[in-house]
């Protein structure tokens, strides 16, 4: 019998609440996930509504697929295509950047170290590498760099020489019980209730399927995508994702002004920031996984680029 795994959608009026959706509206929910927010979406958009979608992952464009709804639309993509979607086209756009519970908590998929199983972590099981594929020839500089900048992993250096003693004795790692031991050997220390092991995947998730590279063209392209008052929502949930939207919303809201002219007119300002907020107390409760989530509005001005 195959095991079923679920999803609850973190902040998921909250998000919805701050797109502002207008009945005749055109939304894109940039990762669908498991549909939590598109569905939502949907309830509120009149007959000539509608909604496209954005998602990597097999799994999820299977779930998108249930939906028998004109107004919805799947592109099997990451949502660094965004910039495909025609220039002023789109009312609201969410970014929701969490990995999705079945994603995690499905063995196969390699995203965890809490069971054993092939160590993948692709987003897109059809292209590009696996981790276990990119560690079997890794340098023990690259492991370092990727393991330190994107899991902010201080033991980074130890965990990658760890990996590079493995490999000479066992060959190549191939599942996450292997790596997660690997990384247990090399990390002695580590915050209450966290495992060893928790940073290093995080950062090799991250790089295999390039997600902050991702984030980053998707915010850009979303300047053009918005129209006038468009609404731009971003749910994230580790600090370099939040880092990089806190200082996409900063650097856009702000007028530019041009040193080598300082008597031109400033460049007007792109984005207006309406705040940030967090799952509430009893959302946390019911959903330990949305505790580290912020998520980050922003409005489109009038200026077309």
């Amino acid at each position: 019998m195959q095991a079923i795994w679920t999803h609850r959608t973190v902040l998921l009026d909250e998000a919805v609440t701050a797109l502002r959706i207008k009945p005749d509206g055109h939304y894109i929910d940039a990762t669908f996930g498991r549909g939590g927010h598109s569905r939502l979406i949907l309830s509120a958009l009149g007959p000539v509504g509608q909604l496209t979608a954005f998602d990597k992952d097999l799994e999820a464009i299977s779930e998108a697929q249930t939906i028998a709804d004109t107004r919805f639309s799947i592109r099997h993509e990451g949502f660094n295509q965004l910039h495909t979607m025609a220039s002023n086209s789109a009312d609201g756009i969410l970014m929701d950047l969490g990995i999705s519970s079945p994603q995690v908590d499905n063995p196969a998929r390699g995203f965890s170290f809490r069971g054993d199983g092939p160590l993948d972590m692709r987003m897109d099981t059809t292209r590009g590498q696996s981790v276990a594929q990119w560690l079997a020839d890794a340098s023990v500089e690259s492991m370092t760099e990727v393991i330190r900048d994107y899991g902010e992993e201080r033991f980074a250096g130890l965990v990658a020489k760890a990996i590079e003693r493995y490999r000479l004795a066992h060959g190549p790692l191939k599942t996450t019980a292997e790596l997660a031991a690997v990384v247990a050997s090399a990390v002695k220390t580590r915050e209450p209730g966290k495992d060893p092991a928790t940073r290093t995947f995080q950062a090799l998730r991250i790089f295999i399927n390039a997600e902050l590279e991702e984030l980053q063209q998707a915010l850009v392209a979303s300047l053009a995508v918005l129209k006038p008052e468009g609404r731009l929502v971003v749910i994230s949930f580790h600090s370099l994702e939040d880092r990089i939207v806190k200082q996409f919303i900063a650097e856009h809201s702000r007028e530019v002004f041009d040193r080598r002219a300082p008597f031109a007119e400033p460049k007007p300002m792109r984005l207006k920031a309406l705040g940030r907020i967090k799952p509430s107390e009893e959302e946390v409760t019911g959903n330990p996984r949305s505790r580290s989530a912020v998520m980050r509005t922003a409005e489109r001005t009038e200026v077309s680029l």
